[in-house]
């Protein structure tokens, strides 16, 4: 039994220095398979087609993935014109040899010495050919768009006066590119969402922000008010109000602590307090006016004198005041806003008709 039972590969070394090992191998075994099947002469290339069958029997020590990085490979370096979509998927490759008006005989003998000559500089009237334009229509991808991307391309090249073996398939390549991104872009923009009333932060943003980063969760759910109210005015759209959401807590937690961190001693509410400004930073973080704080300072300062408490914070104590009301004042007012003008005085939701000794006893921010 013959050692050497098949035919044998040879390949040029010359070629193999210039191109690679791997892809003068392959280039020797497509050329013999061109032998054997039909040519269809197509603007003075002739083209071939061959099943992925009779490629891995000619090169069985290659899987598909290996030869379709080796084709695209070929492709790249200028040697091989490819006019199907890659072998995983279409499971043929049909191809010609980028040797117009040569033999097939000078495609592997002669290829070494001729490509460093081919590779050139892209010219200032470049357009891709009715062959790149059919291999990026494969694709699926717009005339128009495709059209749109060769200025720049060409500007792009020309500045660079980078030498390059296919200006073709690199331009190919440009634009599958940017046709992805292009793609996921339009992705993300069709996922955005307007903020709703009644949206909260998934399960997976509570646990971020309540077990990993120790957020205290009442902190967190008063929070919540003020978030979905500051984006429904807005009227922005986004596909990440989780991460946002997250985000937002972070920020003013972290400020809230280095401001509380050395308010902690219990006491009494002086007649003198006042909020602090960094307390109002805070404020300004929740997008709350510092007017409407200020307005409540007296009230707050009335009623805490009155109750004889003492707390270890009284700036916390006000924060979470002014967050309740301009939350509740929020609520109300986007639900009256269009025919509060027109109530009557005596009406029972009106503000003048409501009872004042209620309001008064109306103590239900004081609460925590």
């Amino acid at each position: 039994m013959s050692l050497i039972p098949e035919k044998m590969l040879s390949i040029s070394p010359s070629l193999a220095a210039t191109i690679g090992l791997e892809e003068a191998v392959l280039l020797h075994a497509l050329n013999e398979l061109s032998e054997h099947n039909r040519q269809e002469l197509i603007d003075n290339y002739n083209w071939v087609s061959v099943s992925l069958k009779q490629i891995t029997n000619a090169v069985p020590f290659w899987d598909v993935v290996v030869l379709q990085r080796i084709t695209f490979s070929l492709r790249d370096k200028g040697i091989l014109l490819i006019s199907t979509s890659p072998i995983t998927e279409s499971g043929e490759l049909r191809f010609a040899f980028n040797e117009t008006g040569l033999s097939k005989q000078s495609v592997t003998e002669k290829k070494a010495p001729s490509l460093r000559a081919k590779a050139k500089t892209i010219p200032s009237s470049w357009s891709p050919d009715s062959e790149v334009l059919r291999q990026l229509q494969q694709y699926n991808i717009p005339s128009k768009f495709i059209n749109d991307q060769i200025p720049e391309f060409v500007i792009y090249w020309s500045e660079r006066n980078d030498p390059k073996f296919s200006w073709g398939s690199k331009f190919i390549k440009h634009v599958i590119r940017l046709w992805r991104n292009f793609q996921t872009e339009n992705t993300k923009i069709g996922l955005k969402v307007l903020m709703e009333p009644e949206w909260r932060p998934s399960i997976d943003a509570m646990d971020i922000l309540v077990r990993q980063a120790g957020i205290n969760n009442n902190f967190i759910e008063d929070a919540i008010p003020e978030f979905v109210l500051y984006w429904l005015e807005r009227g922005d759209k986004s596909d990440t109000w989780n991460s946002r959401f997250v985000t937002h807590i972070k920020r003013q937690w972290s400020k809230f602590t280095i401001t509380m961190e050395q308010d902690s001693a219990p006491r009494l509410l002086d007649q003198s307090w006042k909020p602090s400004e960094e307390l109002y930073e805070i404020l300004v973080l929740a997008n709350i006016p510092r007017d409407f704080a200020h307005k409540l300072s007296p009230e707050f300062i009335l009623y805490w004198r009155e109750s004889g408490q003492a707390h270890n914070s009284w700036n916390t104590k006000f924060l979470q005041h002014i967050k309740r009301e301009w939350s509740r004042q929020k609520s109300i007012s986007s639900k009256v806003r269009n025919y509060e003008e027109k109530q009557r005085p005596n009406r029972a939701n009106s503000t003048r008709g409501s009872n004042l000794v209620d309001e008064l006893r109306d103590r239900s921010w004081a609460g925590k």
